[in-house]
């Protein structure tokens, strides 16, 4: 992938097409993604021992920290590399790319040896019993210890490739990895692993996953080494003060909307299990279900996100404007038809997980309200990347924490004091109504402040 490719997807190409170039894989990927966090828990369940499922559950928490550090480097990153093409600055580019990489070793690294040292506490903390703790420690050993390096540089390299136009082999690496654990797992658990180790099997079946997933960008990233600004030699330097500085400006937001999701998802459980066992099981099953809609939302979105930052930087107004309209109608769209299927299907979506009756009947109701909130929830993050992708690290931040911290969370509480049990499951529709508003108002503010800086500078030119 040469700049000359870059700048004909990111610049000349028709918008239309260039949102389809870099979505579809993009898409795909994310799907592949929600496919594979429900492999393990699929498997496992096959085992019928709860104890083996609750000890990989317990270890979500720290793997989606993971996933918070792949975004503090690789979005902060990916983001500012699309930028310095626009401005055509090449080697401010490649030096981002390197520093990057090697900031996602150390930070991982870290993490990693951190969770080694502090297992059992850590492990208490997250609620490990007697009965889990072993299972939570062998699981925590393989994808945590060992595999939080690769898993990080897997997403970090994902995002980069993605950054100079590279979609199709960005998304690849993802599904590959989702696909082979998603074959590894029973291969490791029922064939070469003994009965009781099946813990040890899947934690081992995803570390090699990712490592695999690392090894192909790897190859693919030297393969396109003396034609891309993407580069890992460390002696080309750091980059300038300005650009670390717009890394984490945009990294940190991304990975604080990260961690606030999860501790979204957490307080809506903890809230359904205070009512009963077929509540928390009703709502977790429609948590997983509705994330379809969700994760293709956010495939358009990482798509949209570099095709606006390239644009940003190369000052081309209408072609951003046109990246945001089509990127937004076609997200709307996926939407509506989302809730239409779960309208239409829900009790079929709930059959697909479970059998029992009682959580069929009340995960349907659930969902059918849940779903309403899919084209508000696609709205508020769809702001949030695109925040990202000019630079506006703030502005992401401040709507990221507003739309968990401020509305989602408190509204749960709220709702749930109120109204009860389905005060919970009404609440994200409450809170995200309240974040498009809020999200609306700053583009448009932003949007009006744009336009006077462009045309102040276009007449500074003349």
């Amino acid at each position: 992938m040469t700049k000359e490719n870059s700048k004909e997807i990111f610049e000349k190409m028709p918008v239309l097409k260039a949102i389809r170039i870099m979505a579809i894989p993009t898409i795909f990927s994310q799907i592949i993604i929600l496919i594979y966090n429900l492999a393990d828990t699929f498997f496992v369940g096959r085992t019928n021992n709860p104890y083996m499922v609750a000890g990989a559950s317990l270890i979500l928490p720290v793997f989606n920290i993971c996933l918070c550090l792949s975004g503090l480097t690789g979005v902060g990153g990916g983001a500012l590399i699309s930028r310095l093409l626009g401005q055509n600055r090449t080697e401010e580019a490649k030096k981002v790319s390197s520093f990057v990489f090697y900031l996602a070793i150390i930070i991982s690294g870290v993490f990693s040896l951190g969770m080694l040292i502090f297992m059992n506490p850590i492990l208490n903390l997250l609620g490990a019993s007697e009965n889990t703790f072993l299972y939570a420690k062998q699981y925590a050993i393989c994808v945590i210890v060992l595999g939080a390096i690769p898993t990080v540089l897997s997403n970090v390299m994902s995002n980069i490739l993605r950054s100079i136009g590279v979609s199709k082999e960005a998304g690849f690496g993802i599904t590959l990895g989702g696909l082979i654990n998603i074959a590894l797992d029973p291969l490791f658990m029922f064939v070469i692993m003994p009965a009781g180790q099946e813990i040890i099997a899947v934690g081992i079946a995803t570390l090699l996953s990712n490592c695999i997933s690392c090894i192909y960008y790897f190859a693919v990233i030297h393969k396109i080494r003396k034609q891309s600004v993407i580069s890992f030699n460390i002696k080309i330097g750091l980059p300038e003060r300005e650009s670390i500085s717009s890394i984490f400006n945009v990294g940190i937001p991304s990975a604080i909307s990260t961690l606030l999701f999860d501790i979204d998802y957490i307080v809506i459980g903890k809230l359904m299990a205070g009512y009963n066992d077929i509540a928390m099981a009703s709502i977790g099953i429609v948590l997983k279900a509705e994330r379809l809609p969700l994760n293709v939302g956010i495939g358009l979105c990482q798509a949209m996100m570099p095709i606006v930052a390239y644009n940003f930087a190369a000052k081309k107004e209408k072609r951003i404007n046109d990246t945001v309209k089509y990127s937004l109608i076609i997200g709307l769209i996926v939407s509506g038809f989302s809730i239409i299927i779960y309208e239409l299907f829900a009790k079929s979506i709930m059959n697909v997980f479970i059998s029992e009756t009682q959580t069929i009947a009340l995960g349907t109701n659930f969902l059918r309200v849940r779903v309403l909130a899919t084209p508000l929830m696609f709205c508020s993050f769809f702001t949030v990347f695109l925040f990202q992708g000019l630079g506006e690290g703030n502005k992401a931040l401040f709507l990221g924490v507003m739309r968990w911290a401020v509305f989602n969370i408190p509204m749960l509480y709220i709702l749930n004091y109120f109204i009860g049990m389905y005060g919970v499951v009404w609440s994200q529709v409450t809170a995200d109504t309240l974040t498009v508003v809020l999200s609306y108002y700053v583009y448009w503010r932003y949007k009006k402040k744009f336009k006077v800086t462009v045309t102040d500078e276009i007449k500074l030119c003349g």
